[in-house]
Formats: structure tokens, sequence, C-alpha cells
């Protein structure tokens, strides 16, 4: 089942719950989809599905910030639910020790060995973390080991 069956099959569940706050989500997610495909005149895979959902997530964790510095609790803990719901599409999370390895691994690969090469070493992790890390934490991971 790709991605874009198993949202599909979540928004029939929610239709028939009565879940309305995910099944607006999940409404707003196939948008998006659908948005990006028609601006680009393609037909997104389960890696292009993702990376939509993580643009999602990104924003939302944007508007927590924002909301927490404006002291608006009840818009914290709705963008948070949505983080969740958003969240069960992507896969698995890297621990911090796998992700060392893969950036230690990408360093070796690349003969990198200060912060000038740190696009070439985030150009290969980002390849092998894509949905399964933050990009955020990933590149000041790199920076922290080509820094030292």
């Amino acid at each position: 089942m790709t991605l874009r069956e198993r949202i599909t099959e979540d928004m029939k569940t929610a239709m028939r719950s009565g879940d309305k706050d995910r099944l607006g989500l999940i409404r707003m997610l196939q948008a998006a989809i659908k948005q990006r495909e028609v601006d680009e005149r393609i037909t997104l895979d389960d890696a292009q599905t993702l990376s939509v959902i993580e643009k999602m997530i990104k924003q939302r964790r944007e508007s927590v910030a924002q909301f927490e510095t404006g002291g608006r609790a009840d818009l914290v803990a709705k963008e948070n639910a949505e983080i969740d719901v958003l969240s069960i599409y992507l896969p698995a999370q890297l621990s911090p020790e796998e992700l060392d390895a893969l950036v230690k691994d990408a360093i070796a690969e690349t003969a990198a060995s200060s912060v000038k090469d740190m696009g070439k070493v985030m150009a290969i992790v980002k390849g092998k973390a894509a949905g399964r890390a933050d990009m955020g934490a990933v590149g000041a991971r790199v920076k922290a080991l080509l820094g030292a």
C-alpha cells in the first residue's frame, strides 16, 4: 500500500468515525499533495509525498513557536495535535546514535575536513535520512562534528 493510499484510507476511516478535526487535516494534506502534483505536472511517489508531510509539520512547528510567544495555549495544543496526526505518516525516526553513525559515515565518505564541506555531507545524509530525522538537527550535528 502506497503512502497516498494509506492517507486515503485514513480519510475514509475519519469520515466514518465522525472525527472532524482529523478529517479536515487529512483533507488539507491531500490538497497539498494534489497542489504540488498540479504545479509540477507529476504524480508524487512516496518520497515526494513524505516531503510534503515534512513541510506541513515544519510549518506547524513554526506556528507553535509563534503561538507560545503570543501566549495562545489553545492554538499551541491544536497545532501539536496536528503534528501528532501528520507524524503517523513519517517512517520511524533515527535514534541519536544512528544519526551520529550516519553523519560520521558521510563525513568519511566525502573526506570532509571543515565546515566548508558541510554541503557535501548534508547531501549524502539527506538522501539516507529523508523523513527519518529533522534536517535542522542533522545540520547542527554535522556542523558540530566538522567544527570539532
